[in-house]
């Protein structure tokens, strides 16, 4: 104990110094707007090259996972194109309508390869980062996708990261529909099991089952039809009995979610608009 008051005698003099330092610079940045900034946009640069270098080890570890999903997603998506364009040979059989309706669709879609540097699982309010930002061409609401599925819309950004708000937020709405029956609601998450969400708003006459697939509606400028939800796993009731609610099994595993692409189209709904004449064209000609 005489040491260390001995030791604290010693060095008094150069304690109070860092103690008075400290307390200038907490000064400093908490009472002028300009430090302030500055040091949070430094602390969130530093934040995220310590995520970036902290996932790419993480990265690692799952690539024979990320590889298995892959290739089952592309599978997948080569049934969706297959589907989609025999719907459409079943309504017009003229296939050069058909071809060039899909590939001013599908081809044309502009997407942004980013790597998820940080994200929450178990918070109601559940973020991602991700290493693209304002300098990459990034804006707030554009569309995340992931190879199994929907990942959720960007929320703000700075000039190299961009913060994504994922759909397990309780805040997220995104406008969804039961495919092959037309049938449309919004996804939201209840705040509880990070593996599924909720779609609500689901007319009553609707008719459904269990099992069949939810996919995006493209009724919004952020996300084109057909990006694959999750599957059906029970029909419920809403709040006041007047529509449906579905119970849906994500096909996005959020507990390792690394590689996302970023929608940065912004002539979705012109694409859209497209695809919707040509569809209206050849039933009309039946």
């Amino acid at each position: 104990m005489q040491n260390l008051l001995a030791l604290l005698t010693r060095y008094f003099h150069w304690l109070l110094f860092l103690l008075l330092e400290v307390a200038s610079v907490v000064l400093l940045f908490r009472y002028n707007s300009y430090q302030g900034s500055v040091w949070v946009s430094s602390a969130n640069g530093v934040a995220g090259k310590l995520y970036e270098w902290q996932s790419g080890v993480e990265q690692f570890f799952h690539l024979q996972e990320r590889a298995r999903q892959l290739a089952q997603r592309n599978l997948e998506l080569e049934y969706q194109l297959s589907h989609a364009r025999q719907s459409l040979l079943d309504l017009g059989r003229d296939t050069a309508v058909v071809d060039s309706a899909l590939h001013a669709v599908v081809s044309g879609l502009q997407l942004l390869p980013a790597k998820v540097v940080s994200s929450t699982l178990r918070r109601r309010d559940n973020l991602l980062t991700i290493d693209r930002g304002s300098n990459d061409g990034l804006k707030p609401d554009m569309g995340v996708v992931c190879g199994m599925g929907l990942v959720g819309v960007v929320y703000m950004t700075s000039a190299h990261y961009s913060v994504v708000m994922p759909v397990l937020n309780v805040h997220s709405r995104i406008s969804c529909a039961i495919r092959d029956r037309g049938y449309f609601g919004y996804l939201s998450w209840d705040g509880k099991n990070p593996t599924e969400a909720y779609m609500d708003d689901v007319p009553r006459h609707a008719q459904f089952s269990p099992g069949e697939w939810v996919e995006t509606s493209g009724y919004s400028a952020i996300f084109p039809p057909g990006i694959t939800v999750g599957r059906i796993v029970s029909i419920g009731n809403s709040a006041d009995g007047l529509s449906y609610r579905l119970r849906v099994k994500l096909t996005t595993d959020f507990s390792c979610l690394r590689d996302v692409s970023i929608i940065t189209d912004e002539n979705i709904a012109e694409r859209l608009q497209i695809l919707s004449a040509a569809r209206d064209s050849m039933a009309l000609a039946n």
